[in-house]
């Protein structure tokens, strides 16, 4: 009996080594036999080709652009009172506060000398200005303008072989068009959201002065600002801006400066260290059948206005005052433009070049009259809070 029970142990003792050693250095032998014991199959895909993503990824567009999208840490200078160390001052008003306002948002990198679009609202009051790029690099960004009518800044910062994302063409978007929203929201670090187009030209949405947004269902959350919107090819479309939302998160409306004008405005500041832009000094309005027949406005019948701005008032010695425009006048055109609406007149006479005559077409006292007019440039707008 001992010689037996001495044989089955050493056989156990021989079976329990080589399936030590077969599990240490080919464990995809017992696989099969643990599948089996468990009573389940398990399938497993085999690796991807190299190069291959899986059909429907955005992850081309997304590692193309990602490298030029930055956060914008930002910081206000303490403000030192001179008692602050007087142990009688403590003793009454209390320890100073020591911590610095601070802000964060993204901006994208637009040319290899160093500059960022980023948003006006971002930087806006900033003492410090602290860029940090997606590969660890770190800088202190100077401010070469500011745009509050689009809300919209242009940074530099000082550092070479810097990743420059493609500028796209709005023109060619359309609704429905696939994008991706780049950037570093609530601060957690670079983050990449899709969705489509939902709709373009949105304008008379009280955020700017100066609208003609991008409206996308991408997810867009405070951080976001200034980052990029991008197309299913990594160019960037527009700078990502506001949200519409109840909560303070992303709801699935969020809008974008389109390129295109973002660019405008990115080569006046370069240019001139400001945006340059017509102004006539009038109050409009956009026409209705109440102000109609308050101005005894002709809207139905031969004569009907169908469409027009109504100028409800006018700034004393303005350029438009000079020019004989009168309250109750109804702006038809700007140059060769037709004007639609409020957005539409306050476009077209922005993009008019102060001292520069324009030709104005009005109607008046029932026959449309035209009119010559000098624009001047456009006030600083006043801060408004946000």
């Amino acid at each position: 009996m001992k010689r037996i029970w001495s044989l089955f142990s050493q056989w156990v003792t021989v079976l329990l080594a080589i399936w030590f050693v077969v599990a240490t250095l080919q464990p995809e032998w017992l696989r099969g036999t643990q599948a089996s014991l468990t009573g389940m199959t398990l399938l497993q895909a085999p690796p991807a080709p190299n190069g291959t993503r899986p059909v429907g990824s955005l992850s081309a567009p997304a590692q193309k652009a990602s490298p030029a999208v930055v956060s914008i840490n930002t910081s206000k200078g303490k403000n030192n009172n001179p008692h602050g160390q007087d142990p009688w001052f403590r003793f009454f008003y209390g320890e100073p506060d020591e911590q610095n306002p601070a802000g964060l948002g993204s901006g994208v990198i637009v040319s290899p000398e160093g500059h960022i679009l980023t948003n006006n609202h971002v930087i806006e009051d900033a003492d410090d200005i602290e860029v940090v790029l997606s590969d660890g690099r770190k800088a202190m960004a100077k401010v070469i303008g500011t745009d509050p009518d689009t809300d919209l800044a242009l940074l530099q910062i000082p550092l070479t072989n810097l990743p420059v994302i493609v500028l796209g063409q709005t023109q060619d978007m359309q609704v429905g068009d696939v994008v991706l929203a780049i950037g570093n929201p609530f601060g957690v670090g670079q983050t990449v959201t899709s969705g489509i187009v939902s709709a373009l030209g949105r304008s008379q949405l009280g955020i700017n002065t100066f609208e003609n947004f991008i409206q996308t269902d991408a997810a867009i959350n405070p951080g976001n600002s200034g980052g990029a919107l991008v197309d299913v090819n990594g160019h960037l479309m527009g700078i990502n801006t506001a949200i519409y939302s109840r909560s303070g998160g992303s709801m699935g409306i969020g809008f974008a400066i389109p390129i295109s004008t973002a660019k405008q405005v990115m080569q006046d500041l370069l240019k001139n260290g400001k945006v340059i832009r017509g102004w006539i000094g009038v109050e409009p309005q956009d026409l209705s059948p109440e102000l109609a027949e308050s101005f005894k406005l002709p809207l139905v019948g031969q004569n009907a206005l169908k469409s027009g701005v109504v100028i409800s008032g006018v700034l004393q010695n303005g350029p438009a005052a000079k020019a004989g425009i009168r309250p109750g006048d109804v702006i038809i055109r700007v140059g060769t433009q037709p004007v639609k609406n409020v957005s539409d007149l306050l476009n077209q006479v922005a993009n008019l070049t102060p001292g520069v005559p324009a030709e104005l077409l009005i109607w008046r006292q029932q026959a449309q009259l035209s009119l010559r007019l000098t624009p001047a440039e456009r006030p600083a707008p006043k801060r408004q809070a946000r």
